[in-house]
């Protein structure tokens, strides 16, 4: 019954310290990419080419255009957006690439109503070579 006990508090162990977020290496990069996300004009792309979106209706949008397409069609206007703190995980990748997941409340008028909500937001950095890099 002992082998059995301490089998089982090893394996839990194990299984938390592998599943753990590591969330301080690459510090330059990380500022960087806070930075990018902090001080972004809008329709501006900074992130990943490939998008997808799923709608407070579950409707699901494979392009920016078509995103866009779905808020004026339900008449969606975004009235803020906002980070909730502490919400923020920055993944970074060999150094070029990076997933970023945060939680985000969101203050929308659709259809003449206020509607307050919570919507997680996953993004992806890529850092391409600079000119003339073997």
């Amino acid at each position: 019954m002992k082998q059995t006990c301490f089998l089982l508090l090893l394996l839990f162990g194990c299984l938390h310290a592998v599943a753990q977020i590591d969330t301080t290496s690459y510090p330059k990069e990380r500022q960087e990419i806070r930075a990018l996300m902090r001080n972004r004009k809008p329709d501006v792309q900074i992130d990943c080419k490939d998008f997808i979106a799923v709608g407070a209706k579950g409707d699901i949008s494979f392009s920016h255009e078509q995103w866009q397409g779905v808020q004026s069609k339900e008449k969606v206007v975004f009235k803020s957006v906002w980070p909730v703190p502490g919400n923020e995980f920055i993944r970074i990748y060999d150094g070029n690439m990076a997933v970023v997941n945060f939680l985000i409340n969101v203050q929308l008028e659709v259809d003449g109503r206020e509607v307050n909500m919570k919507s997680g937001d996953w993004k992806c950095f890529t850092r391409t070579p600079a000119a003339g890099a073997v």
